[in-house]
């Protein structure tokens, strides 16, 4: 069986960093990724890809990439369930992300276009 799946979006917020009981780093990160095609509109729409990165990946990602960062992120989906207050089962599905490349910021690709402009494109 293959389960993996590969993404490139911007974060949607910072990374939260936590510890578990047992001393290993996660983060949980919600990853907008646009789609390959217009809406009626016109317009991309985006979705909202919740992914959890551990160990060292989760602690890196926290320190160096922000709300807007562009990252990649490799890793395979992971579906569990819990019931909530009511009592009802609900489902989560996520990626569980083993590879995290960092691609670029929101400021960085502001930067370009800034100096694309200053040189007349």
């Amino acid at each position: 069986m293959i389960n993996q799946v590969t993404l490139v979006g911007r974060l949607t917020k910072d990374p939260d960093l936590r510890y578990t009981p047992d001393g290993k780093a996660v983060s949980n990160i919600t990853l907008a990724v646009n789609r390959n095609f217009r809406n009626n509109e016109g317009d991309y729409e985006a979705d909202f890809v919740h992914c959890t990165i551990w160990k060292k990946t989760a602690e890196n990602t926290a320190q160096y990439c922000k709300k807007g960062s562009i990252i990649g992120v490799t890793g395979r989906i992971q579906t569990r369930r819990y019931d909530n207050q009511e009592g009802k089962k609900v489902y989560v599905t996520e990626v569980v992300a083993e590879l995290v490349q960092f691609i670029g910021t929101k400021q960085q690709k502001e930067e370009k276009t800034k100096d694309f402009e200053h040189i007349g494109l």
